[in-house]
């Protein structure tokens, strides 16, 4: 049912930011037709006459109409700048309203929007205005420039106020201060969970991860148990793919984190047919199976944070180390439908905690200068 009408109001906004973008795009098309008329105007105007007196008739008619064009090519030339100008901001809008059903949405950032959008709808009025004063020939170079002034200085801010809103959205993050820091490839900057796993048919592994690490991020996690160092591993090493290793088997899963930017990632899994999904940033990215098929995770191993164990608990590599920021990993021992995922990735206040493992500072020991 969550999931369903998750559903219905994504398809809802679709249709809704659908509509907008066709009214925009018809005040566009309306704006930039009135924009080349009085363009053409003016070029036209700015040609010599056919006037009495011959050469020097016309000498005389290109000479007054070339001065014409000083006041009158200029005024067109700046209004179709700030119709360009418009339209790049009416796109960054768009853009950041289709993004918005990602992201975790509150009403302010609504009502923010909602400004802008005025604020746009504003500046067409005035610059349509400013078009037919053009087409009618009422000028007034003075009153030109103040008009000019006042909107290039609203522009100014819509354009800062637009950019902060996308910064604020590119810069999406987990919504507590608690996380791990791994700044260098070491094999001693660790940290280890406390408690162990229990023996699982199936799991859901979730986390948020920052990173811009080359070439590859590292071992977010390792999983290893007696007789098995790679029980459960993820890993991104060298120019490989990130990868998720179940008892030494590999699938090869569809992220693309490494841009220094937060990222919330899952990947769930059954024994079943070890049909497993990836999901980056609330949506599936990837799925397959016959990964480790009839395989349970077994018990009582050491699971740890920023390296690969190569034996129970060490034998950590350091070209194989995470580089980067960690935080809200978490455990299930079942998988998470797609609304739940979605959830845990716009950080809804109905988001779980692993019912394994719940992201906490005392669940955690840190080990060689990893920093939280």
């Amino acid at each position: 049912e969550e999931l369903k009408s998750t559903v219905l109001q994504l398809r809802e906004t679709v249709l809704q930011q659908k509509e907008t973008i066709m009214n925009q795009k018809e005040t566009i098309r309306e704006l930039t037709t009135k924009l080349g008329r009085c363009e053409s105007q003016s070029v036209l105007e700015g040609l010599p006459g056919e006037g009495k007196g011959g050469g020097a008739g016309r000498k005389g008619g290109f000479s007054k109409n070339t001065m014409g064009d000083l006041s009158r090519a200029p005024a067109a030339e700046t209004l179709s700048q700030l119709g360009q100008t418009l339209q790049s901001l009416k796109i960054r809008l768009e853009n950041l309203e289709v993004r918005a059903p990602r992201m975790n949405s509150s009403s302010q950032t609504n009502n923010l929007k909602d400004i802008l959008q005025n604020k746009i709808d504003d500046l067409e009025k005035q610059v349509l205005s400013r078009v037919n004063s053009l087409e009618e020939g009422k000028f007034n170079p003075k009153n030109e420039s103040e008009e000019r002034g006042k909107i290039e200085s609203t522009l100014t801010s819509l354009h800062q106020r637009i950019s902060d809103l996308e910064k604020g959205q590119k810069d999406n993050r987990p919504p507590d201060r608690f996380q791990l820091t791994f700044p260098l490839r070491t094999n001693y900057m660790y940290a280890k969970v406390k408690k162990s796993l229990p023996e699982m048919y199936a799991f859901s592994i979730c986390m948020w991860l920052k990173s811009n690490a080359s070439p590859g991020m590292g071992t977010p996690f390792s999983y290893a148990v007696p007789g098995q160092a790679n029980e459960l591993v993820l890993i991104e090493w060298g120019n490989n793919p990130m990868e998720i290793l179940i008892n030494d088997k590999v699938a090869k899963l569809p992220f693309v984190i490494n841009d220094g930017k937060w990222h919330h990632i899952c990947v769930t899994w059954t024994t079943r047919d070890g049909v497993w999904e990836a999901y980056q940033d609330g949506t599936q990215t990837g799925n397959g199976e016959n990964l480790a098929p009839y395989h349970p995770i077994k018990p009582q191993g050491v699971l740890v944070l920023g390296q690969e164990q190569d034996t129970l608990g060490g034998g950590f590599d350091a070209t194989q180390a995470f580089v980067g920021e960690l935080a809200h990993f978490n455990v299930w021992d079942r998988k998470l439908s797609p609304g739940e995922v979605y959830g845990l990735a716009t950080c809804s206040s109905k988001a779980l905690a692993g019912n394994v493992i719940a992201w906490a500072e005392a669940n955690i020991d840190i080990y060689g200068g990893g920093t939280q």
